[in-house]
């Protein structure tokens, strides 16, 4: 049988995760009947106008991160420990911890080894439970994954950035002891400006101040994006939301980020200043599509928590250095986490409920509970025919994913013109950016740049090549840099590219999506599902995702009695039939 399955028995540490990325499939989880469409596809390149670099690039490289100490410039960790949030997200952690202890432990099987399949396995196994966690690639993650190219560097699925507000994965992070992989950036944000080619404009977060008057602060004091008149238009149309709380957030997610400022009188050049690039960064698309329900989201968790939106970069590759130690952690409570294990169809009882997951290797996994923790575009592939009618499901139709292109560039020099922090490159094409070479530890490069960019919107880039690609990213980024990239690479030189496609990745928030968004407790007994588009507070994101998977493993918690009484009585009714044969 094909299946890898992460046990104490056949892997050692977070070396043998190494090994998988390096036989990679190009596929997400997918059905058999899955469209071409939905595939993730990476790849190296090496720049034909650096012929020979390749080999002198790995040796040189490789040798002087052995001689050189790696410094990166981190701040302290925020106090988070103290914050309402944060003691809220602990706990309804230390709750799965402190609850009764099964008589028989459930058999959960997940599907879906991303942070919202593993952290509903990691809470289900703090609850005394059995989680089986399937999935499809030889690779953990899900949009997290990174893989290891020939020459040891790491590509990753996406930029991914760890802010102050996201209270469960903070939790996560320490119930873990993993806390000190988290390199903590100066409580800035950095947006470059197009109109000044190589300059930059910062908004500065003031330690001594409390929230919201360090953000107010910060937006105060920046007179290069936005002019006194437009700040005052601009908190004036805030106004509705800081006093209607959550209520009136919710009450935003029929308009678009450009019909709210207009219905509030908010300047256009807000919107070409400020929130266009938020936008593209919290959702990969324009404020012409996204719901004003997400900006309003984050600008109050910005607002209002004093450290929300401080940054922190991971300090390597995510597969070993956030993800391994979660299936450790599921591990050591006698969970299973299993690679190369591909669902083909989900096959019911004739009551309608999940009789097992079928794989593609013809195996058949049974559970007293099933938990689909896929993206949703993947689970919408997998929806039993005689579910598809059920209004839970058939909503899911307005829910898809956005396309995203993850671009990483390795430069034959240091580039001087950049930050170790996240970047706001206000460009057409590109999104936020990273010299990751500067911005974490397992990248850095004393000698040589590796920017690491999204490319979004990407609607119409994910069918275009990746030379294609490149060169319109190398348009941009000699903007970015006047002085040190040219288009043609008779500046900076490319050593080698990745281009890493994910035509679905977290659902489009446009306007009407949140009435679609299922609770994680399926209308199906015993079935249930986990992820960022179901239910929750922090929509499309890694805290989303994990809040999630939170949510799924307490009901299946609270539904534990019932679950085990399917199971006996299942049994039961399969003995008499047994007997007889």
């Amino acid at each position: 049988m094909d299946t890898g399955c992460l046990s104490s028995m056949n892997i050692a540490g977070a070396k043998q995760v190494r090994s998988f990325a390096g036989q990679l499939h190009t596929q997400r989880c997918f059905t058999s009947s899955s469209v071409q469409a939905l595939k993730t596809s990476h790849r190296t390149t090496f720049s034909s106008t650096s012929p020979g670099l390749r080999n002198k690039g790995k040796g040189s490289r490789r040798g002087l991160r052995a001689l050189q100490q790696v410094v990166c410039q981190d701040f302290p960790r925020p106090p988070l420990e103290n914050t309402i949030n944060y003691l809220e997200a602990g706990q309804l952690s230390s709750s799965f911890r402190s609850s009764e202890r099964p008589s028989k432990p459930l058999q959960v099987v997940i599907a879906g080894a991303g942070l919202a399949g593993l952290s509903t396995a990691k809470y289900l196994a703090d609850a005394g439970h059995k989680p089986i966690v399937l999935e499809a690639r030889d690779v953990l993650g899900g949009k997290l994954a990174a893989w290891k190219d020939e020459d040891g560097d790491w590509y990753e699925t996406g930029l991914h950035i760890f802010f102050g507000a996201y209270p469960n994965v903070q939790n996560l992070f320490a119930e873990l002891g993993i806390s000190d992989r988290l390199q903590w950036k100066e409580h800035s944000m950095i947006f470059a400006m197009p109109n000044k080619p190589g300059e930059y404009s910062r908004f500065d977060f003031p330690e001594t101040l409390p929230a919201p008057l360090n953000g107010v602060w910060a937006i105060l004091k920046n007179n290069e994006m936005l002019t006194w008149p437009e700040k005052v238009k601009f908190a004036i149309g805030l106004l509705p939301a800081m006093l209607g709380g959550q209520a009136y957030v919710e009450a935003q997610d029929g308009l678009t980020v450009s019909e709210w400022m207009e219905k509030q009188g908010v300047p256009d050049r807000v919107n070409d200043e400020v929130f266009i690039a938020m936008s593209k960064a919290l959702n990969f698309i324009n404020p012409d599509e996204l719901s004003m329900q997400c900006i309003l989201i984050a600008l109050n968790r910005f607002l209002q928590e004093k450290h929300g939106s401080k940054m922190a970069f991971l300090d390597g590759n995510p597969p070993e250095r956030l993800c391994m130690p979660i299936v450790n952690h599921i591990q050591s409570l006698g969970g299973e986490v299993r690679l190369n294990s591909r669902i083909q169809k989900i096959e019911l009882n004739p009551d309608g409920t999940v009789k097992h997951f079928a794989l593609t290797d013809g195996t058949q996994i049974t559970g007293d509970a099933y938990v689909c923790a896929a993206p949703v575009d993947i689970f919408k592939l997998l929806v039993p025919q005689e579910w598809r009618e059920i209004s839970y499901f058939k909503r899911l139709d307005k829910l898809v994913g956005v396309p995203v292109i993850n671009v990483h560039i390795w430069f034959d020099r240091k580039l001087k013109n950049t930050y170790d922090h996240l970047l706001f490159s206000r460009s057409s094409l590109l999104s936020v950016y990273a010299d990751m070479s500067l911005a974490c530890k397992e990248y850095y490069d004393p000698n040589r740049s590796m920017l690491e960019l999204v490319f979004a919107p990407a609607e119409e880039w994910i069918g275009r090549s990746d030379t294609e690609i490149i060169e319109a990213t190398m348009l941009e980024l000699a903007k970015l840099f006047p002085d040190e990239i040219a288009a043609d690479q008779s500046k900076a030189k490319i050593l080698k590219y990745h281009v890493v496609k994910t035509p679905r990745s977290v659902y489009k928030t446009v306007p009407n999506c949140e009435p679609c968004r299922p609770l994680q407790r399926s209308p199906i007994e015993g079935f249930y599902l986990a992820g960022d588009y179901t239910k929750q507070k922090y929509l499309a994101s890694m805290e989303g995702a994990v809040l999630s998977g939170k949510f799924c493993a307490q009901s299946i918690v609270q539904d534990s009695k019932m679950l085990s009484r399917r199971s006996q009585e299942s049994l039961q009714s399969e003995a008499p039939v047994a007997s007889q044969l």
